[in-house]
């Protein structure tokens, strides 16, 4: 079910889909991330890293009582300080859905899936 929000020109509808799309792409400009990773199990011990195509597989969107959250799943690059990159990734998220849309985002949850060597 799309997002509503009401103007005084009419309403607008958000999908969850635009939401994860919006919300990978400010993941992936951040520094010390690799990708994002399959929100599935680990195959064979090694996560999926996704392509830039359908990286909002790795993005969930939930909304609990009226308020939004995002499960960001990701693959963070060898060498970085994980919990840096996944705070500036929680910040950049949090700052372009609220610039970009207008959305108040509640909570924003990194699930740090691998750790590999960026090229």
């Amino acid at each position: 079910m799309p997002l509503q929000l009401s103007t005084e020109l009419g309403s607008i509808h958000i999908t969850d889909h635009c939401i994860a799309t919006l919300a990978g792409s400010a993941a992936m400009d951040c520094y010390g991330l690799v990708g994002m990773a399959s929100r599935k199990q680990l195959k064979d011990g090694i996560a999926e890293l996704l392509g830039r195509e359908n990286f909002t597989r790795g993005v969930e969107v939930r909304r609990e009582n009226e308020k939004l959250h995002i499960d960001l799943y990701i693959i963070v690059s060898y060498g970085t300080k994980i919990s840096e990159v996944a705070h500036n990734i929680q910040s950049k998220v949090k700052y372009v859905l609220n610039d970009v849309i207008g959305l108040q985002v509640e909570e924003v949850h990194i699930f740090v899936q691998d750790v590999r060597v960026s090229k």
